[in-house]
């Protein structure tokens, strides 16, 4: 007889999405139970700001994280490209179009040195990444003497401030469209089941013929351009380049990437999974601020629900 492949209660129980999402939906319930603020018009906007500069980066670290990788230089170098895109602009006189390639392609460099050194030097990632964690701030801090930098063109502002069609938010536009293309990637495309299997055996992907080498850099790759584009949205927002954002960011990415189903040693997972996590973080984060809960204890509650869901997802496979 054949299986069965319809409504089954131990693939809902099975599927990460579906954990994610109710978790979303009972989150936003009990924070709007809490404070009356949380389901009005402009708070929902400002969670959605929020959550497009974390979920963005998420999508790189969704990449990293599915070879069995991690990047901790993600906060960093958003601070340096952002900084770097309004030292452009104000300092060297570039238009905003050139100003903004410029710091898209900083991300671009230092994916590529954090993926090179992994691919060709075999040093883990988590190392790798730990010490770029100092290299681009460091360089943000020593350009700027540790002082903002400001005065950009107005129009540089529309893409953290400004609205699509008068009705979208800039920053959710670019959201969407980083998701869209990671999605396609990941789905559509042979590197994303060369990114896949690389995750789940590394050896058999090597006796494939397959370039493990390249396809160990890519997604190291896209984790820095990622960085750089949320530090196009950050910059934009403030209408200045600061060297000390994104502090703690990778953080956030990390806990995004986990709670939306993605295996922490690699080979299974979704970009979809990684946008819920976001959404419930940016729920979550934002709820606790309504409700006057200290930032300190915030970083308590991120922790532990990071461990909760590594537990939850390797009891699962078990």
């Amino acid at each position: 007889m054949r299986q069965n492949n319809g409504f089954s209660l131990k693939k809902i129980y099975k599927n990460q999405l579906f954990w994610t999402f109710s978790g979303f939906i009972v989150l936003s319930l009990i924070m709007s139970i809490f404070s009356e603020q949380f389901f009005t018009y402009s708070n929902i906007i400002n969670v959605i700001r929020q959550v497009s500069i974390n979920g963005v980066i998420a999508v790189g670290m969704t990449f990293v994280i599915l070879i069995s990788g991690i990047d901790l230089s993600v906060g960093s170098v958003m601070a340096f490209s952002g900084t770097m895109m309004v030292a452009a602009m104000v300092n060297w006189g570039w238009p905003v179009t050139l100003a903004i390639l410029f710091g898209l392609f900083i991300g671009f460099v230092f994916g590529l040195i954090n993926g090179s050194l992994v691919a060709f030097l075999k040093l883990p990632a988590i190392i790798v990444t730990l010490a770029m964690m100092e290299v681009p701030r460091g360089l943000a801090l020593l350009y700027t003497g540790g002082y903002p930098l400001s005065g950009v063109p107005d129009t540089f502002g529309f893409f953290g401030r400004g609205y699509v069609f008068n009705v979208i938010p800039a920053p959710v536009m670019i959201l969407a469209l980083m998701y869209f293309i990671g999605y396609i990637i990941l789905t559509k495309l042979p590197i994303g089941r060369y990114i896949y299997a690389l995750g789940g055996n590394e050896e058999a992907v090597k006796l494939s013929g397959i370039n493990v080498k390249l396809y160990k850099i890519i997604p190291f790759v896209i984790s820095g351009v990622t960085a750089s584009v949320s530090g196009l949205i950050i910059s934009s927002r403030l209408m200045s380049g600061q060297p000390m954002a994104g502090t703690g960011f990778e953080l956030d990415a990390i806990a995004a990437v986990v709670l939306g189903g993605t295996d922490i040693a690699g080979g299974r997972g979704s970009i979809i999974g990684t946008l819920l996590g976001a959404l419930l973080l940016g729920v979550l984060s934002n709820g606790l601020n309504l409700m006057g809960i200290s930032p300190y204890a915030q970083r308590v509650v991120k922790g532990v629900i990071i461990i909760g869901a590594v537990y939850f997802s390797s009891y699962k496979q078990k």
